[in-house]
């Protein structure tokens, strides 16, 4: 065979037949995702949801089953912009047919995304995500009476040092000057500021003297890895039986854990209804973030057993000037952590949990927000939240849950054959020894093998 070589620019033919493109083979996760969202019949139910959002007469739009289809690539693909996600649609033929799209048509551009995400509500967006958990209620899988909560923290799309005072609009630098000219510095310097500043007392931001102009809803918050930034707070309820999301909820970023909770449970009984299950919310498993004696009697009113770690206090609690029904639910809670069950379902959450955020947040793009204002954040980050709970149950029925699982098989099973060829290309050409307890080593060649297993 000779070598192949490249040819330079050429004109392109004018009319090409549609038989004559060449056409991949698809992805049989795509193809598998389709096959379900076609059998409980996505795309009919969400055009009829958006209807009414939409005029009665003019130039038809994008449908709204694209547009959901394309956030779920987001997660899928491990995209974090739309920008990101237009390209990558555009650019692969399976994600096309995975759209509804031919050959000649063109896939929608970010700009696209962002319009259709301001037409629709964010009600719509919870009902997508409930609607997911109906396709497991329809399959048998969602349990929903143990719930595991946890919650991270997703880094704003504004930044720290765009933020400004709200008593007198000064932006960090205009403060700070201000400061050191009232400790007597005349005209400070950059480097002068900058000393300044580290040797300052009391150096923190708090929230409630400073926002920011860009992203007003996002807060000051102090990141996992230890630093500052402005944030929001993702608050996730997880089935502890099946692994699915029972509710993602956004919320401001310096909200405390006790009072995000009561938001989260009631959102996770609303989309078990909406599902179609008639399972309650029976019991509650936390960490210590969420320990608090008002929680656990809301949780008692509420008929919820709550499974939540306390916290490490070095003086014992004073129950005198409390209500009896405290210290009562605080007593049961404790004897339940101490249990057997309660061990169970804290290693439980502890698993599914961070499992939930390092997919949605980390393998799926969400760690960041590039979309501002609280309700924005929230619209893209429920259907994060849906597409997880699209990979745990394409995980449960057909073994894959993301579609480099698929890739990853295939490798698996490539290196699991090249050991098992060369374990049995080592015993058929070596020469092997066999040791016996009462006679020297004898030398058997591949010949006496066979001999031997016939």
């Amino acid at each position: 065979m000779a070598l192949g070589l490249r040819g330079g620019e050429r004109q392109e033919e004018l009319w090409i037949p549609t038989m004559a493109v060449v056409r991949g083979p698809g992805h049989p996760f795509y193809d598998r995702l389709n096959e379900l969202l076609a059998e409980v019949g996505f795309d009919r139910w969400i055009e009829e949801r958006c209807r009414p959002y939409y005029a009665e007469q003019g130039r038809p739009g994008i449908p709204p089953g694209v547009y959901f289809r394309m956030l779920l690539i987001g997660y899928f693909e491990g995209l974090e912009s739309q920008r990101g996600i237009a390209w990558r649609c555009a650019d692969s033929s399976s994600l096309k047919r995975f759209l509804g799209f031919g050959l000649t048509e063109a896939t929608p551009d970010h700009s696209s995304l962002t319009n259709i995400r301001k037409r629709l509500p964010l009600e719509v967006h919870e009902e997508v995500f409930a609607r997911v958990l109906g396709i497991a209620q329809l399959k048998q899988l969602l349990k929903g009476q143990a719930l595991g909560v946890d919650a991270t923290l997703l880094e704003a799309n504004a930044a720290l040092k765009s933020i400004v005072r709200k008593d007198t609009g000064e932006d960090y630098r205009q403060y700070l000057r201000r400061l050191a000219q009232e400790a007597g510095m005349a005209e400070p310097s950059a480097d002068e500021l900058k000393k300044f500043d580290r040797q300052r007392p009391g150096k923190k931001l708090s929230n409630a003297e400073w926002h920011s102009p860009t992203d007003a809803d996002s807060r000051i918050a102090k990141m996992k890895d230890g630093t500052t930034h402005l944030a929001y707070k993702v608050e996730h309820a997880v089935d502890l039986e099946s692994e699915l999301l029972l509710a993602a909820t956004v919320q401001p970023g310096d909200r405390g854990d006790p009072e995000s909770l009561p938001q989260t449970l009631v959102a996770a009984q609303v989309n078990l209804l909406r599902a179609g299950s008639e399972a309650e919310v029976q019991d509650l498993a936390a960490d210590s973030g969420y320990h608090s004696n008002a929680t656990l009697a809301q949780c008692v009113d509420w008929r919820i057993r709550t499974y939540i770690s306390e916290k490490d206090e070095s003086q014992r609690r004073v129950w005198a000037d409390k209500p009896a029904e405290q210290e009562r639910v605080f007593r049961n809670n404790r004897r339940r952590i101490g249990g057997r069950r309660g061990r169970r379902l804290q290693r439980l959450r502890r698993v599914l949990c961070e499992r939930s955020f390092a997919h949605t947040c980390e393998t799926g793009g969400g760690r960041r927000s590039w979309l501002r204002g609280l309700v924005n954040v929230a619209k893209r980050y429920v259907i994060q939240a849906a597409a997880y709970n699209l990979g745990v149950i394409l995980r449960k029925l057909f073994g894959v849950g993301t579609p480099r699982s698929l890739q990853g098989r295939a490798a698996a099973c490539v290196w699991l054959f090249a050991i098992l060829w060369a374990l049995y290309h080592r015993l058929t050409t070596r020469d092997v020894c066999i040791h016996d307890s009462n006679t020297r080593p004898t030398p058997i060649t591949a010949g006496t093998l066979r001999l031997t297993a016939a």
